[in-house]
């Protein structure tokens, strides 16, 4: 997996959701924004989702191996909601991260710990 290659469309991506979220549903700019942000994630899926995914699939067994993994941009944003491996058995939201390639692991509004990265 070129790291480099999907750190770029990941900070790519982020920057196309932006754009997005700061336009009103009535924005004539919206609907072409929208479509845009779609077709990057289907090519960055098409591109880099079975690499990823299998990088997930990791972090998912070492830390919530009861959870399914999910296609790599569902963990944009705000991430994804996980039950992590116990005890004590809590949640907590694993999130990809761009610039540099990482994982995030969030268990509370300000605890985050990383994961996986390519470094």
């Amino acid at each position: 997996m070129d790291v480099n290659a999907v750190d770029k469309a990941l900070q790519v991506l982020v920057k196309k959701r932006t754009e997005l979220a700061a336009l009103d549903y009535s924005n004539p700019k919206y609907d072409e924004l929208e479509e845009q942000l779609h077709d990057l994630e289907d090519d960055f899926q098409d591109e880099f989702g079975a690499d990823l995914e299998k990088v997930l699939q990791t972090v998912h067994d070492k830390h919530c191996p009861d959870n399914d993994v999910l296609l790599p941009i569902a963990y944009l944003g705000d991430g994804v909601p996980v039950e992590l491996d116990g005890p004590p058995q809590k949640e907590g939201r694993l999130i990809l991260e761009a610039a540099p390639l990482r994982i995030m692991l969030q268990t509370g509004k300000d605890n985050k710990e990383e994961v996986w990265s390519n470094q």
